[in-house]
């Protein structure tokens, strides 16, 4: 199965490639989605987590699922918003767990051990004076994830993957 970037929100079609690589669920795919995320669009900021949140609701899903994966999708957006230049979150629910997948072509992460770190941020005082870039994005998501990772490389961008278990 590999994702093919859909047009903010609507269904995917698995058959093409997207700019985030593949992912590959374990079982049959339920619902797969996909956002686009534009760089310092905070207009649109969080409109990928609630509809993702909306969609979830709809399926039946738990409301502590509902929630996980909500915070970790904000959390993904409001990154692409910030310190890229624009991206996708995947969604992908399947009969097991729910994934979320953001992707960039940003500036990616010298060190990412540090960039996991609660409070560290490399958010600018433009963005700290807004309210956001406390450094807490990535620790959430992992924390509200069953599965966690990241993928980065200066110069070419990141992938980071979420999955919270349904059941």
């Amino acid at each position: 199965m590999v994702y093919r970037k859909g047009d903010n929100g609507q269904a995917v079609d698995p058959a093409g490639v997207t700019p985030c690589g593949e992912a590959r669920p374990t079982s049959e795919p339920v619902l797969e989605m996909s956002f686009e995320v534009g760089h310092y669009d905070f207009a649109a900021a969080g409109e990928a987590a609630s509809r993702i949140k909306q969609v979830l609701r709809k399926l039946g899903m738990a409301p502590n699922v509902v929630r996980r994966v909500a915070v970790a999708a904000y959390e993904a957006e409001m990154n692409l918003v910030i310190h890229s230049v624009g991206g996708n979150i995947l969604l992908n629910v399947d009969t097991e767990k729910v994934t979320i997948v953001a992707c960039d072509e940003g500036p990616g992460m010298p060190d990412v051990g540090l960039a996991m770190r609660e409070g560290y941020s490399t958010a600018s005082d433009e963005i700290r004076e807004m309210g956001f870039g406390a450094g807490m994005g990535l620790p959430n998501m992992k924390k509200c994830s069953d599965s966690f990772s990241i993928e980065s490389e200066v110069g070419r961008g990141t992938t980071v993957t979420a999955s919270i278990k349904i059941a």
